[in-house]
């Protein structure tokens, strides 16, 4: 049965072997290393265990919303990581719904990411352009670029998205080309 939890400071080197198995590289393992040592993180990490094992784990880190009244502290998600083995089981999307229940009793009042809509729009996600949000980046596709409101969210908490340095230190906003024109041209925009 998973189960799901804070995670805690015993758990960093079983967190960083799922996120590298689960993207392959070790870009974003790096990634989540440089985010714990940085001011943008908050503690706010989750994992998923089986049987007695992390097979999961999802990040939230504080971001800037810039709006006309007032920078305005917010999350973004990221990343969201399971294990190979554990994929396609649903471990994600109770990770994420566990987590994002946590996070609404909270004074956050939204949380954004880039990701693919048909999957985060489960949780609630909808186009960040829609709700009057402006990407962090111009490598972010528009229709990865996704906000959930919680319930502290106010109607003037419109602005740009002003991701954490560490996001840019280590070049993990948005897609490079060719990666992006792939993906701009599967979603019809570009």
């Amino acid at each position: 049965m998973t189960t799901h939890r804070a995670e805690r400071a015993d758990d960093h080197d079983a967190v960083r072997r799922v996120v590298a198995d689960a993207f392959g590289d070790q870009k974003v393992p790096a990634l989540v290393d440089a985010m714990r040592l940085s001011p943008a993180w908050l503690d706010l990490s989750f994992v998923a265990e089986d049987d007695g094992g992390i097979v999961g784990h999802v990040a939230f880190t504080r971001a800037l919303l810039d709006t006309r009244r007032a920078l305005v502290d917010v999350l973004v998600l990221s990343p969201v990581s399971v294990a190979p083995a554990a994929q396609g089981r649903g471990i994600g999307s109770g990770l994420i719904r566990w987590a994002l229940e946590e996070l609404r009793a909270s004074a956050w009042p939204m949380v954004f990411l880039e990701g693919a809509p048909g999957y985060y729009a489960r949780f609630g996600f909808e186009p960040g352009e829609e709700r009057g949000h402006r990407r962090p980046s111009l490598r972010v596709p528009a229709p990865a670029f996704q906000v959930l409101p919680l319930p502290a969210a106010q109607e003037w908490m419109t602005g740009t998205l002003v991701y954490p340095q560490v996001f840019w230190d280590l070049d993990c906003v948005g897609l490079r080309d060719p990666d992006l024109e792939q993906v701009e041209r599967a979603l019809g925009v570009g």
